[in-house]
């Protein structure tokens, strides 16, 4: 899946999960118990009580409901207080979340640098998890009581059954937990994947020297050769026209000897081939270390540098 489809349905999961969620706060019959008409009887009337976070109900066979609000916070028990801080902190993280992951996702035009909208995206994606977790767990909390008054055998009151917004809540908790999963993955996968791109580059940039290398070689073994042809050519050109026949001597065994004005010619040439030799090799490593240094410039300027310094 890419990376931008993955942020929007993280979006849309963890918008529906706080939705779900919200809408619990407000939802009666947290908990459910009903008397009356067991047997299929007719003649005795069927009643129910139900509760919720804010008030307490009981609605008899005509639809006739007489509740009972809780007046103050520090007059309900302790665990709807429980539950209420979980879920409304639950809520408030999740808000958090929605703004800073709507800020850091690849389709929106706002947020700064890439940098910085991978940061928020994250950062949302851990207030979705949290805000989850929290929700789930102030729903755990209720269930708990519940069930410990229902399963409790000194319990001599009324047992209720847990209702539907308890279910609906913990399906909402869901949802905002895998949004909050799909964008971390999102991020995970951004960061891999700038990860896996760095050998990469360091390996053009090798071979980009390696080639350089190369061809500064080669511009070099064809100027020495060419410069040594030249200065043979030269020599021999000289040496030819600088021996006249008077130099010539015979020697006693009848062999001809050349002159000292031939030997002084070769042995300046010879020294001026290899004063010109090591000129170039000496000019080959000064640039194959200056190449080296500049692995990290772009390969063309590299090579046109080079080749002008090469020719001249």
């Amino acid at each position: 899946m890419k990376i931008r489809a993955m942020q929007i349905w993280g979006f849309l999961l963890a918008a529906l999960g706080w939705i779900f969620v919200s809408c619990t706060m407000a939802m009666e019959g947290w908990k459910i118990s009903s008397i009356g008409g067991q047997g299929g009887s007719s003649i005795m009337s069927v009643g129910w009580y139900w509760s919720s976070l804010w008030r307490a109900c009981f609605t008899d066979s005509a639809s006739t409901s007489n509740c009972y609000d809780f007046p103050v916070l520090w007059s309900v028990e302790g665990y709807l207080q429980i539950v209420r801080a979980l879920l409304m902190s639950g809520m408030a993280v999740g808000m958090l979340g929605f703004i800073l992951s709507l800020v850091g996702m690849e389709c929106t035009y706002i947020g700064g640098k890439d940098r910085e909208k991978n940061r928020s995206v994250f950062t949302g994606g851990i207030c979705h998890v949290a805000s989850g977790m929290l929700a789930a767990s102030g729903y755990a909390v209720y269930a708990q009581h519940v069930s410990a008054e229902t399963f409790s055998p000194r319990f001599d009151g009324l047992q209720f059954d847990l209702g539907t917004p308890l279910f609906l809540g913990w399906s909402g908790c869901a949802f905002q937990i895998t949004g909050g999963i799909f964008f971390l993955v999102s991020i995970c996968k951004i960061r891999s994947q700038t990860y896996s791109n760095v050998p990469v580059v360091e390996s053009n940039a090798l071979r980009s020297s390696q080639a350089n290398i190369s061809i500064i070689s080669e511009l070099s073994t064809k100027s020495n050769i060419s410069a040594i042809s030249e200065l043979s050519s030269k020599s021999e050109t000289s040496a030819t026209s600088n021996a006249p026949s008077k130099n010539t001597r015979t020697s006693r065994t009848g062999r001809p000897s050349t002159s000292k004005h031939s030997d002084k010619s070769r042995g300046s040439v010879r020294s001026e081939a290899s004063r010109s030799v090591n000129s170039s090799r000496s000019a080959m490593i000064s640039r194959s270390h200056l190449n080296s240094k500049k692995v990290s410039s772009p390969p063309g300027a590299t090579t046109h540098l080079f080749i002008k310094n090469s020719y001249l």
